[in-house]
């Protein structure tokens, strides 16, 4: 084995430990529950289109006077991108 053929499996070795320590999901996930059971249907319908469309609808609820977000919590108009739908 060359030199070369040996750091890049080193490398591979140490992104794989380095994913394999990852901390869990912590993300929570869109409920499936009567309310959000219409954005389930959009997103299921039509893909990565309907979970843009059904963004546009989650502001409606989830804002500063119903249901607020934690003060760490990033920017509010791509939810569908860190929090998943129920399987």
């Amino acid at each position: 084995m060359k030199k070369r053929d040996v750091l890049v499996l080193l490398g591979g070795v140490i992104i794989l430990f380095i994913l394999w320590m990852a901390p869990a999901e912590t993300t929570k996930h869109i409920p499936q529950d009567e309310t959000h059971q219409k954005f389930y249907s959009m997103i299921q319908k039509d893909g990565s289109a309907g979970k843009k469309a059904a963004e546009k609808f989650c502001q409606n609820c989830h804002n500063k006077d119903q249901v607020p977000f934690p003060a760490e919590h990033p920017p509010k108009f791509r939810c569908t991108f860190c929090h998943k739908l129920d399987k």
